[in-house]
């Protein structure tokens, strides 16, 4: 049976030429797990937010979208709100009150539901969701896998019929995100919940799809099992950018080309693997090189808490980066990672130890020459820095320089974006016009706080040559980030960030082929053949080195 069903949908934002979704025809069955991607800005979360009516953007719509064979816009206002829970990409946006209990209970308490029902309801979520043991924290206390946990049991406690879900392991680290997908997968097979999911990260999700649903500027283009999907999206086109954000194991059978069942996890890639190449260690490692001196950031013993007396967020931070250098800062939510950032930045200022720019102290830094030209800070929330009422104002707020901006709405493919409103874009837009308010700046130092979160595959691409571009410039890059692949693939140096500190560093291949958790899919999916393999890429290079195993048996 249809849970869902929508029906010639279109929809355009006001003073927008171009339809956002173009003839939306789509059924959503009773059960089913549903697994939404596309490129940055192909309509997809523009699509989730018409299936939940309190969050339906404002704008000219068409066609007709019904929930259990009723009208969405005909539902009650207690049924729109509890049987279609929607959980929202930013943790922080979605919790309204101080205390987890509360939180957990606040929208029985709005339905009107009886105490003796919230309790026994509240009791059943936090027992399954495992938060019993933080029960009765301050919910500004939760790390941000704790916050996405919270916001996610808050929806379960109102017992939905559809859980829709748009990029929610977008800003949690890959253990926390590896766990989240988990309950996600528990609550569709054990309860059976119909699960609309928008995601970029898709190693993990896409295999457990019942169905995906590829979008192109606001179209469906592929709608079928996960295989299917991937098969029909390469038949489209060999070229189309929405293949290099499919999983690594899809990606590399069909970058060695070949046509048996393509693996979609990460044990049927190995498999796959060892069924068709040999165990092979030719790869030379990167010889190891210390930043030199004079360093551009040299930070020592830096110590850091928001409150007088309260605990240490930043303990003893040793950093040193040279000219030049990418360096990712890696780690798990709340340990400090994104602070470390504002202290290099000015914005905190540390209660011990020193921070330096260019062998000078950076509180001996005037605002005005700190910030301009000489060090920008790309921040976690890039709404935090679009003011104007369109993508063209935003940057004319930055630079009186017409040439400049040119340069920069080219780099990042936003013309088409100049006249939106910034609100009315997705996040991965929202994160490029941001990105391009601060490139404005031209700073020497550019810190930037999860840059791809949002980001579909190829976006990132644009991405990582424009941040080398800046690196062969002299411009000094460090990027906290949960984005493994991105890091391991693009990064000069990566650190581990652990109890407020730094206590690991290395180049990629050394840095993730000496984790086991803390790696990239290509290393999980190879290393019982290719000892020092974190990509995709240099798999399939050392692939290209051999006969296919499989084939001459």
């Amino acid at each position: 049976m249809a849970l869902i069903k929508i029906n010639n949908l279109s929809f355009h934002y006001p003073q927008q030429r171009i339809a956002s979704l173009d003839t939306i025809n789509l059924q959503i069955e009773q059960g089913e797990f549903v697994v939404l991607c596309g490129t940055s800005g192909c309509g997809k979360s523009t699509l989730l937010k018409q299936l939940k009516r309190e969050l339906t953007p404002h704008g000219e719509i068409s066609g007709d979208i019904l929930f259990n064979d009723i009208p969405l816009a005909d539902l009650s206002p207690r049924q729109a709100a509890s049987a279609i829970g929607y959980v929202l990409q930013n943790p922080e946006n979605q919790i309204v009150t101080d205390q987890v209990w509360h939180e957990l209970a606040f929208g029985l308490e709005n339905l009107g539901v009886d105490s003796m029902t919230i309790r026994r309801r509240v009791a059943e979520m936090a027992s399954f969701f495992g938060i019993q043991n933080w029960f009765r924290k301050n919910t500004m206390d939760l790390s941000g896998g704790q916050k996405q946990l919270l916001n996610l049991a808050s929806i379960m406690v109102m017992q939905p019929e559809l859980l829709i879900l748009d990029e929610p392991t977008s800003q949690l680290d890959p253990i926390a995100a590896s766990e989240f997908i988990a309950i996600l997968h528990k609550l569709n097979k054990e309860l059976g919940l119909t699960i609309v999911l928008v995601e970029h990260r898709l190693e993990e999700v896409y295999p457990l799809a019942d169905r995906v649903i590829i979008m192109d500027q606001g179209r469906i283009i592929a709608n079928d099992t996960p295989s299917k999907a991937a098969a029909a999206l390469k038949q489209l086109s060999v070229h189309h950018p929405m293949l290099l954000g499919l999983p690594t194991s899809i990606r590399l059978h069909h970058t060695l080309g070949h046509n048996d069942e393509v693996p979609l996890t990460i044990r049927q890639g190995a498999q796959w693997l060892s069924q068709h190449y040999e165990a092979v260690d030719v790869l030379p490692i990167e010889v190891e090189k210390q930043p030199q001196e004079p360093f551009v950031i040299n930070a020592e013993d830096v110590w850091f808490r928001y409150d007088k007396n309260g605990e240490d967020i930043v303990r003893g931070l040793q950093l040193q980066v040279a000219e030049g250098e990418f360096l990712s800062i890696l780690g798990g939510n709340g340990t400090g990672k994104s602070t470390s950032l504002n202290l290099l930045s000015g914005l905190l200022k540390a209660h011990r130890g020193r921070i330096k720019l260019f062998g000078k102290a950076l509180k001996t830094y005037r605002a005005t020459e700190l910030y301009n030209g000489l060090i920008a800070l790309l921040p976690q929330d890039p709404t935090t820095l679009l003011v104007e009422k369109t993508v063209a104002l935003e940057f004319q707020q930055m630079t009186n320089q017409t040439e400049d901006i040119k340069q920069v709405v080219e780099l990042l493919q936003i013309e088409h974006l100049l006249t939106a409103h910034p609100y009315d874009l997705s996040g991965g837009e929202q994160q490029k016009v941001a990105l391009g308010k601060v490139l404005l700046k031209k700073p020497k130092i550019l810190l930037l706080d999860e840059p791809t979160k949002g980001l579909d595959g190829y976006s990132k691409k644009i991405l990582a040559a424009i941040l080398y571009d800046l690196q062969q410039h002299g411009t000094t890059i460090i990027m906290v980030t949960h984005d493994i692949e991105f890091s391991a693939a693009y990064c000069s140096r990566c650190a581990m960030f652990f109890d407020g500190q730094i206590v690991s560093e290395a180049e990629p291949v050394t840095f993730y082929s000496g984790n086991h958790f803390y790696t990239t899919a290509a290393h999980r999916m190879s290393r019982h053949l290719f000892t020092h393999t974190v990509t995709m890429e240099q798999i399939a290079a050392l692939c290209n080195t051999q006969h296919h195993v499989g084939v001459h048996r």
